[in-house]
């Protein structure tokens, strides 16, 4: 590959990147961002010394966040609360990530990797004077730009199963323990409250959801939009079952505790036979390593003294014949 085929691949994505940057600024106008500007210039200027040097390094890194990701002024523009949040954040909050700038980190990685994988698979079949066609060269180069923008979403995806099994397998005991809670005499609110601290060690990724939605009840949220809130975050349908009866019972003035035991035992029993499903499917996938690894092993050690002692008995013959 030429150095002429590779600037002129580099100007085709400097042209489309610039282009869909100006349309993205044009079409989808940062209005958040120029209020939160606003409400910043209010505020006094941090102190000096290191504590000046972290904000001033934060506020460059997030400004070239922001450049490199035109579409997370999109992502954002639907408001904070998870109620109102967009696709993009609401798969980021089932995948455990919180963070107001995750949105723009994440899109700015896929913008980074679009352009930088296909430019090293460029620099590499340019130093490897491979005897490639330049089509086989520009489809590689293709091939690149496609891994580099779908790699994030791998990630996210397979980001969401974990976290998504890891609040699964830990709800039927923390639906037990807010049971014992309420039993005890404390309220709902409190139940989550305090569930959420005592499975900071068996399952953190539930705690912080708990503590989540606790913040939220005392700030001063209703408790029905708290619990969809926590529904939506970890994107669950077994938890929006458990919302839709919590909800009801709160509101038709029936029994927390009865409601809490038939859906945790549910939520057991599913958990069980996830389990014994997984069980089923683990003979039929050890097949093929142990047909592919052990058994050509197997088949050697067994069969190859044999073998040798056939050979030593029947070459004299074969000789003499």
């Amino acid at each position: 590959m030429s150095m002429l085929i590779i600037f002129f691949d580099v100007l085709i994505f400097a042209l489309v990147f610039l282009l869909s940057y100006v349309a993205m600024n044009t079409w989808w106008p940062n209005a958040r961002a120029q209020r939160m500007a606003s409400l910043k210039t209010v505020d006094a200027a941090p102190g000096s010394g290191a504590g000046a040097k972290a904000f001033a390094w934060r506020s460059r890194m997030q400004h070239w966040v922001d450049w490199l990701s035109p579409l997370s002024m999109a992502a954002d523009a639907d408001g904070a609360q998870p109620l109102q949040a967009s696709g993009l954040r609401r798969r980021l909050f089932n995948a455990g990530v919180h963070s107001p700038s995750a949105s723009a980190v994440y899109l700015a990685s896929k913008t980074v990797l679009t352009f930088l994988l296909p430019l090293l698979a460029g620099l590499v079949l340019w130093q490897s004077g491979n005897s490639w066609t330049q089509t086989v060269q520009m489809a590689a180069v293709m091939l690149c730009a496609v891994i580099g923008y779908y790699l994030p979403d791998l990630w996210l995806a397979r980001r969401t199963k974990s976290y998504q099994r890891a609040l699964f397998n830990a709800f039927p005991d923390a639906l037990d323990l807010m049971r014992v809670c309420v039993q005890a005499g404390l309220g709902l609110d409190a139940a989550i409250d305090r569930v959420g601290r005592e499975m900071r060690l068996s399952c953190p990724e539930l705690s912080n959801e708990f503590a989540l939605t606790s913040l939220e009840l005392r700030a001063g949220s209703a408790r029905s939009d708290a619990l969809r809130h926590l529904s939506q975050r970890m994107g669950l349908d077994d938890l929006d079952a458990l919302v839709v009866m919590l909800i009801q019972a709160d509101r038709l003035g029936t029994s927390v505790t009865e409601s809490l035991q038939v859906h945790s035992d549910a939520l057991r029993s599913k958990r069980r036979f996830r389990a014994e499903e997984a069980a089923a499917k683990l003979p039929v996938k050890l097949l093929i390593p142990l047909v592919f690894c052990v058994f050509p092993a197997l088949l050697t050690v067994l069969l190859g003294p044999a073998v040798i002692s056939v050979h030593e008995i029947l070459a004299p013959t074969a000789r003499s014949g």
